[in-house]
Formats: C-alpha cells, sequence, structure tokens
C-alpha cells in the first residue's frame, strides 16, 4: 500500500489483524444471489471477506430503514466489502459517483466484479489514500467494522465523518451489545460543531446511527 498523509488510511494500518484489513492481490469469486433495490440479483464475492455468501444481518437492517438517496450526489460506503451498500446507492441513483472504500484487495476485487454485472459505471472501489482529501460527501453508509476495537474504530469514524457536506448524513448500523449506544454518546461528544449524532431506529438488536452535518449559514 503506498504511503499517504491521510488519516482514514492510518487507522486502517493501525488495525489489528483479520478479515476487514487483509490485503490480498487474487480473488476467487464465489456466486450468490441476493436482493438489492427489491430485485434479485446474480453477484459474486471472494472467499475470506466478510459475509461473502449473503447480505449480512447488520447491513439487511440498515438497507430496510435507509431510504435509498433521492438525489444524484456524492456518496460514500464506509467498509465496502464486496458491495452492497455501494451498489444499493449506484442503482438508485445512477448519476451519482459512489466510492467504495475497504482495504481488503479481494473486497474491491468483489465490488468492481459487482458493479460489472449490474452495468454500474459510477462506482469506485478504492482505498483511502485513493480518495482526494478535498473530496467531501452527500452520504456516508456503513456497517463499520466493531470488531476491530474502539480506538482503530474512533480513528476511522473521525477521519470520515467529517467530510460530509453541508447538509449531508452518515448512517451507520451497529449492534447493540457491541457497543451501539456508548458509540453514539462517543460520536455527540467528539464530532466537531456542526454535526448532530441521534439513534434514527432500533431493530432486532441493532441500532440504526444518524449523524448530519448541518447546512452552513
Amino acid at each position: 500500500m503506498a504511503s499517504s498523509t491521510n488519516p482514514g488510511d492510518s487507522a486502517a494500518r493501525s488495525a489489528p489483524s483479520g478479515h476487514y484489513f487483509q490485503a490480498s492481490s487474487t480473488a476467487s469469486f464465489q456466486p450468490m444471489t441476493v436482493e438489492l433495490l427489491g430485485e434479485q440479483r446474480n453477484l459474486v464475492a471472494a472467499k475470506g471477506i466478510f459475509s461473502p455468501k449473503e447480505i449480512d444481518k447488520g447491513t439487511a437492517i440498515l438497507l430496510r430503514h435507509v431510504k435509498a438517496p433521492s438525489a444524484a450526489g456524492t456518496f460514500l460506503d464506509l467498509g465496502c466489502g464486496w458491495g452492497p451498500l455501494a451498489l444499493t446507492m449506484g442503482l438508485a441513483q445512477p448519476e451519482a459517483e459512489v466510492w467504495a472504500l475497504d482495504v481488503n484487495e479481494n473486497a474491491l476485487a468483489s465490488t468492481a466484479e459487482n458493479a460489472r454485472r449490474l452495468g454500474l459505471t459510477n462506482i469506485r472501489p478504492i482505498t483511502a489514500e485513493q480518495i482526494p482529501g478535498e473530496v467531501g460527501f452527500d452520504q456516508i453508509w456503513s456497517n463499520p467494522p466493531i470488531r476491530v476495537g474502539k480506538k482503530v474504530l474512533h480513528q476511522l469514524l473521525l477521519a470520515w465523518l467529517p467530510r460530509l457536506n453541508p447538509g449531508g448524513q452518515a448512517w451507520l448500523v451497529v449492534q447493540k451489545h457491541l457497543g451501539s449506544d456508548s458509540l453514539l454518546k462517543w460520536l455527540q461528544q467528539e464530532l466537531p460543531a456542526g454535526f448532530v449524532s441521534s439513534r434514527a431506529a432500533s431493530d432486532k438488536g441493532f441500532r440504526i446511527l444518524l449523524v448530519e452535518r448541518e447546512q452552513q449559514r
């Protein structure tokens, strides 16, 4: 991985070993059929990445509760895996620019292949250092890697949530027993002025957290 001053990259580098932060140069895809935006989609995922056979429960809950973007813009899937969130945003708004961020090269390869299969040209699977520092986001969707530990998770969120554009929203899904309520309190304390964090929904042991950046006056 190339050197970078991007704080998201430094957070990824300091993460403990695990499937979220293992990079590999080759990908062996296995097929799966999943529902995205109300239709069955024939997609693939590389073995060894997060939830390679289906949409994981947390991501499914986020997709159930968060409305697809109603207008084009610049979107970020933070920790994209094989791409269910990025692909949903891209399908909903084909004119949008969707950045799909992960440090696992097999996850990025899976997302790229799935975008190709769906005919989407607006998905950009990337690592942190490949996103220019001036890029801001109208929407951030994430099933964040809670199990990497608080320190790394906090670094990751502080690197990317402040890059919401004015009026932008970030939607996070976090299991209650993995600290969703304490994470919400931390977000409320640590994000800069002009950011408002709240609990948007609860479902089957998961919380949907919403971070909004106020419009500039």
